[in-house]
């Protein structure tokens, strides 16, 4: 006689309300950015730099120097720091610049806020134009999307680099005479509005295009008939599906308003000395490249490393929300 034994077979149990409930696009998006390393290093980057732009005047009070304050007994009969790698010590961690003996580190702090400051307003102000130029041109079409097509070859056929060169000169003249002390807020505004009229384009361009392809769809058809008006159609129905697209854009953005903002300053038509910026000090650094690299050094590898995460966390949010990524 065999005896033969049946391992009894335990079901499975029943699908909890957890295992079967469905994650929104940005329960999504989430998820892939927390899995992403390259996005949580390039994030906690981020929010060191914008924490630094922040609390600016708090880290000058804790470390006791000001931005514009000059150490000159520090200063050897040339005009160069005393002591190693440009004058680096416990006092001054990054060193001094060279002849006028103010402290680089406190200057790249607030240099950060002041790229920042203007990056993220000019970001801002040019997604706001293009994000409502490009909903109008792909919903209404026809007369009112040619005329807003004609204006965006028109603002992308004009050279920035030399429309800046002409602009700045001419309105800061309109406003101060040659021999006035421009004020920086000024400076601040016009680098602002020149961003703003070249920097809208692209997001117009892309709103149009996502636009386009979504006013055919269900639900915006079942909203016309149901007699929904031209607002409800725009901030209902389209906007809320176009903010994975924005949000990539306008996070790729910052980055080349905040090189675009140096190149202009390193070019002096920018912000200029004494307020701390950082196209001023590498436009300064220069002069000492052989004698004292630290100098050039640390604000170029600090504005490298705010234009790497940007364009990092841009390039994993983009991942992130791209509905057939697998990431």
């Amino acid at each position: 006689m065999s005896l033969s034994t049946e391992i009894p077979t335990v079901a499975p149990p029943p699908p909890t309300e957890v295992d079967v409930a469905g994650r929104s696009p940005g329960q999504l998006a989430r998820a892939r950015l927390r899995r992403d390393r390259v996005a949580m290093v390039s994030g906690g980057a981020l929010v060191f730099f914008l924490l630094v732009a922040i609390l600016a005047p708090l880290i000058e009070l804790a470390y006791g120097v000001g931005p514009y304050e000059q150490f000159q007994d520090k200063l050897n009969r040339y005009g160069m720091p005393l002591g190693y790698a440009g004058g680096i010590s416990g006092d001054h961690w990054f060193g001094l610049e060279p002849n006028s003996g103010r402290d680089i580190f406190i200057r790249l702090v607030y240099g950060i806020r002041t790229s920042l400051f203007i990056a993220i307003t000019a970001a801002l102000l040019t997604s706001l134009i293009g994000i409502t130029l490009g909903v109008l041109a792909g919903y209404l079409g026809g007369w009112v999307d040619a005329v807003i097509g004609w204006i965006t070859d028109f603002a992308l056929a004009l050279p920035f680099l030399i429309f800046a060169l002409a602009v700045m000169p001419t309105v800061e003249l309109r406003f101060y005479g040659p021999r006035d002390e421009v004020p920086t807020w000024f400076r601040v505004v016009v680098l602002i509005a020149i961003f703003a009229a070249f920097g809208w384009t692209g997001m117009a361009r892309l709103v149009r295009g996502q636009v386009i392809s979504l006013r055919e769809r269900e639900f915006v058809e079942a909203a016309r008939a149901s007699g929904a008006g031209l607002g409800h159609m725009l901030f209902r129905q389209l906007l809320p599906n176009l903010w994975a697209p924005i949000l990539v854009s306008f996070s790729l953005a910052v980055p080349a308003y905040v090189t675009g903002e140096a190149a202009l300053s390193f070019l002096n038509i920018g912000i200029r000395d004494p307020t701390p910026d950082f196209g001023v000090m590498i436009f300064r650094s220069i002069d000492y490249l052989q004698g004292d690299p630290a100098y050039v050094f640390f604000p170029g590898v600090t504005i490298f490393a705010l234009v790497l995460a940007f364009n990092l966390f841009g390039d994993a949010l983009r991942d992130a929300l791209d509905p057939k990524s697998s990431r």
